[in-house]
């Protein structure tokens, strides 16, 4: 069977420049969609301080569409505190993307109900500006894969990615130090969402980190669940297998445990948002995005095919027959937001 990637172009690899939306150094302001979500607060707060990280190199967040979920009570509940937390830093609250478009050079998307990123992100995306959407970057596969291919429709770079990406003992482990990676064993809380696959809610942080140190390849997911606990395990296509435990009861956290060439190394501990900002920022200074679609689109396909196996009764689901249903799904979406 054809991988999906094989159909991924050069535009959306990194390296590659966008000229739509080279900017000048000047044009440094930020957008926020979506105001439901700690994340908007928190990115702020980093950013329109008073006394800002001079690493922030100047961004600053100028305005914001404060709605978000129409209907996860968690999240709508949160948008009037927020909203007026954000305004005290002098953000400009105004009532349409559209509005915001005019006002900023770049966006985050940071509205926590995956399911309105897609309708969220075409007129940011049709606008030529640069965007950051939060995790998840959308509520079904098909979703996801049709926000990037209307992004290289645009010839507009879009980024998308949990903090735990950069949980602490990451680099060292990316930086070959401990050798090859020869398998991982990694946990986060696993919180369901009834509007959302499973691990799509809050799973994915802890699916993150599996990839951030399994890299792509995965090709088999095997899922077993009961009510306080996920096991999702995935077979790479050179025989290495790594697995994560999403916890819904007892003591709750993030980590993981990877058996690497020379060491048998346990991540650290949960290191904020700052380097993902970090990131977030260097992405609007370049457009290029610090994890490649291909990874993204694989992430979301792993926990499509946990959703799979889970339905199945714990069989091993292909996750390139679930790559082809959902690019198949995601012919229809693209050509109905063609225009």
């Amino acid at each position: 069977m054809k991988s999906f990637f094989s159909g991924i172009s050069i535009a959306m690899m990194p390296g590659y420049i966008f000229s739509k939306v080279s900017i000048t150094k000047e044009k440094k302001r930020i957008g926020i969609i979506g105001l439901d979500t700690s994340h908007s607060t928190a990115f702020t707060r980093m950013l329109n301080s008073s006394e800002p990280d001079s690493r922030y190199m100047g961004y600053r967040v100028v305005a914001a569409y404060p709605k978000g979920s129409n209907d996860i009570k968690s999240s709508v509940d949160r948008i009037p505190g927020y909203t007026e937390e954000v305004k005290k830093y002098g953000v400009q609250i105004v009532d349409s993307i559209e509005e915001l478009i005019k006002l900023v050079d770049f966006v985050l998307l940071e509205t926590n109900d995956g399911r309105l990123h897609l309708e969220q992100a075409i007129p940011v995306l049709r606008a030529g500006k640069k965007i950051f959407i939060d995790k998840p970057i959308a509520a079904s596969l098909a979703d996801a894969i049709a926000i990037y291919r209307l992004a290289e429709k645009e010839n507009v770079p879009v980024f998308s990615s949990s903090s735990l990406r950069y949980i602490s003992g990451i680099e060292e482990i990316a930086s070959g130090s401990f050798g090859n990676v020869n398998g991982a064993f990694t946990w986060s809380p696993a919180t369901l969402e009834k509007t959302h696959p499973d691990l799509f809610w809050y799973g994915i942080h802890g699916v993150e980190i599996l990839f951030t140190v399994m890299g792509t390849g995965c090709v088999s997911v095997t899922r077993t669940f009961n009510e306080g606990t996920d096991i999702v395990t995935g077979v790479w296509n050179d025989g290495r297998i790594g697995t994560f435990r999403g916890i819904r009861t007892g003591k709750s956290d993030y980590g993981g445990i990877v058996f690497c060439e020379k060491s048998i190394v346990n991540l650290g501990k949960y290191s904020g948002y700052e380097p993902l900002l970090l990131k977030i920022v260097k992405f609007f200074e370049t457009g290029i995005p610090t994890v490649k679609p291909q990874e993204t689109i694989e992430i979301f396909a792993f926990m499509a095919a946990a959703e799979e196996s889970k339905k199945d009764g714990g069989i091993p689901v292909s996750i390139d027959e679930v790559l082809y249903a959902a690019q198949k799904e995601a012919d229809g979406i693209v050509l109905k937001h063609k225009n």
